[in-house]
């Protein structure tokens, strides 16, 4: 290991002392208890100090129907809001999908979710929201935090100071694992702190196959409300029947089968974020996935059919102790602290998880260290693989010189769109680069995304300024090669069906990161720009080419009208484009596919003037031939 890379368990210890130190966990546990008195499909709001804002959702409003309890749905929207990505990155990837139950139960009050949330951020003195919730509501609140996330990642992040933290006790997982791995692509694991005890039940039972069992959960269900509800009623013994006797050794079982399974591959529900797993001896915060579940595991071997279901409860009694415990056992380890910085880091976070069977656990949380170089290390050399492919960049620059001074006038993207056998051998070589440059690039993405470069790297100017440049550049010419071949007629439109995942990230680099200042900073242009500023501006002119075809052949007038209203729509962007001189000059070359666009609009309309003038004189034309 590095000498001087900070130890993970440092990191995860920081979180922990964190939470421990404020009032947020004390704080979400009050509001927790609060909201199980309140009405059914509800939710509380409450506000903090510093701008913060507490939103608390009740405990168990859902009883283990077999068609929802252990299903999964795909999740693609919540409201008008798109979440993650529409398509996937392989064929063969599972979609995003999240518990059926869940999905349903938040569909009964978000309209009133929806429109809290977009009063606290129209507030100028929220800064924090804080979405919390124990059982069934912490999984209500994680995916209330998904879609808030989602939200403002929609409307630029960068232009709002809220920030969001979702902290839950005890609740059951919520998604597979394309759900965690989305989590992770969107940097969204620190948002999301999971409470567990280390004998609740609650959080593993959908590790297990307990629709045999749903008698039972139901009835642990209704005593986990009326408990929460009525605190005294919590205290009375809870029979353990054979049949809670079998439903808690199912979940043992399934663990433990869990635990054998190193990437978890095999089970349904996937964990995300970061856990902190408390008891009465301390507490260890983790937020690898596979150190999750072997601690889930690991924490439960102690654990008895009664105290499962009671665990479920003592959340409030963990959380007012978390505090003293961190301090005592920090004292503790005065005098012998490891020299090296992960054994040192390693042997606090297993003192805190108060496991009997500390090398056990020491096991377990040694899966959390990073393998390989660390982010910084990679980011270091990240300048020198850039280096390598220079080149290709600035063959495709000169490229693009050559197309813009040729004698037929048609510009870069036309010319490699066709491929003119003047042009075909160095068109060869340009698409050979275009190839190494995407394989570049899409490396970068691959390892921000699994946490291998820094979390900053997408607003360090130097690397949000590099990706769009390469987005400028060389899209146009993804965008002829999809036209040129083709694809579209069996496919669909590029904007649609065929751009690739790494320029809508580098959409959301260059929002979040450098627009907003440069559209403060920009002056009006007095020459034409040397790349067009929006790369997609091709695959708009195809488009609008299509629509003018339809337009020749359509003679629904309803069809007709949403045809020209989105030519004209795309002329006056257009237009405006080149008023402001933000398009290269290729695209007003003579016979560039927009000038030609220009030209046939040009034509139809007078034609279509014409034929309102005599309509008598163009009675073959009236029936939608040729023109409405």
């Amino acid at each position: 290991m590095v000498a001087d890379e900070a130890s993970s368990f440092e990191t995860s210890e920081m979180l922990a002392t964190f939470l421990a130190s404020t009032p947020l966990l004390s704080e979400s546990w009050r509001l927790c208890t609060t909201t199980a008195t309140s009405p059914p499909r509800s939710f509380l709001t409450e506000q903090g100090a510093g701008g913060m804002v507490y939103i608390a959702f009740p405990g168990i409003e859902m009883v283990a129907a077999d068609s929802s309890w252990r299903t999964l749905v795909p999740l693609v929207s919540i409201g008008d809001v798109t979440l993650f990505s529409a398509r996937r990155d392989k064929e063969d990837d599972d979609p995003v999908m999240v518990h059926a139950g869940v999905l349903n139960l938040l569909s009964t009050f978000f309209d009133a979710f929806q429109n809290q949330m977009l009063a606290l951020m129209g507030n100028s003195n929220t800064k924090t929201i804080v979405i919390t919730g124990h059982s069934i509501g912490g999984a209500t609140a994680s995916l209330c935090a998904v879609w808030l996330l989602s939200y403002l990642q929609h409307i630029s992040s960068s232009s709002s100071s809220v920030s969001v933290l979702c902290i839950t006790f005890g609740s059951p997982m919520l998604g597979n694992t394309s759900f965690s791995h989305a989590i992770l692509k969107q940097r969204w694991g620190g948002n999301f702190c999971h409470v567990v005890s280390n004998h609740d039940i609650m959080p593993r039972l959908l590790f297990s196959p307990i629709t045999p069992y749903t008698a039972q959960l139901n009835l642990l269900l209704q005593f986990w409300r009326l408990s929460t509800a009525a605190p005294a009623f919590g205290k009375l013994a809870l029979p353990v029947s054979d049949q809670h006797q079998e439903l808690f050794n199912v979940v043992m079982s399934s663990l433990d089968a869990a635990t054998q399974d190193g990437e978890g591959s095999s089970i349904l529900f996937h964990p995300f974020g970061s856990y902190l797993f408390v008891s009465s001896e301390g507490a260890v915060c983790v937020d690898s996935s596979t150190a999750v579940i072997k601690m889930m595991h690991l924490m439960f071997i102690s654990a008895s059919p009664y105290c499962s279901i009671e665990d479920h409860l003592k959340y409030g009694d963990y959380v007012k102790k978390l505090s003293l415990q961190f301090l005592n056992h920090k004292n503790s380890m005065q005098g012998n602290i490891p020299d090296s910085s992960y054994e040192a880091g390693l042997e606090l976070a297993v003192h805190s998880s108060g496991l009997a069977n500390q090398e056990s656990a020491k096991e377990c949380l040694k899966l959390t260290r990073r393998m390989g170089p660390s982010p910084t290390m990679n980011a270091a050399m990240l300048p020198i693989k850039l280096s390598k492919i220079v080149p290709y960049r600035t063959e495709i620059q000169w490229y693009k010189s050559w197309c813009d001074q040729q004698v037929d006038q048609m510009g870069y993207y036309d010319l490699f769109k066709r491929r003119r056998n003047t042009s075909k051998k160095m068109a060869m070589k340009v698409n050979m680069n275009r190839h190494k440059l995407a394989r570049f690039w899409n490396d970068v993405i691959e390892m921000w995304e699994r946490n291998e470069l820094p979390h900053d790297l997408a607003v360090r100017e130097k690397w949000v300024n590099a990706s769009h440049f390469y987005k400028l550049l060389v899209e146009p010419l993804d965008i002829a090669e999809y036209y040129g071949k083709g694809t579209h007629t069996t496919k669909g439109h590029y904007l649609q069906h065929g751009r690739e995942r790494r320029y809508e990230v580098f959409d959301r680099w260059w929002k979040d990161g450098i627009a907003a200042a440069a559209e403060e900073n920009n002056e009006r242009r007095s020459t034409f720009a040397s790349l067009t500023q929006d790369s997609c501006f091709w695959a708009r002119v195809e488009e609008a080419r299509d629509w003018l075809n339809s337009v020749r052949s359509e003679s629904d007038t309803s069809k007709l009208a949403v045809l020209w209203d989105n030519i004209e729509k795309f002329e006056k962007y257009a237009v405006e484009l080149i008023n402001n001189k933000e398009v290269s000059e290729d695209v007003l070359a003579k016979n560039s596919s927009y000038s030609t666009w220009v030209e046939d609009l040009k034509g139809l309309r007078e034609l279509r003037a014409k034929v309102k003038r005599f309509p008598h004189n163009f009675s073959p034309f009236l029936d939608g031939e040729v023109i409405p």
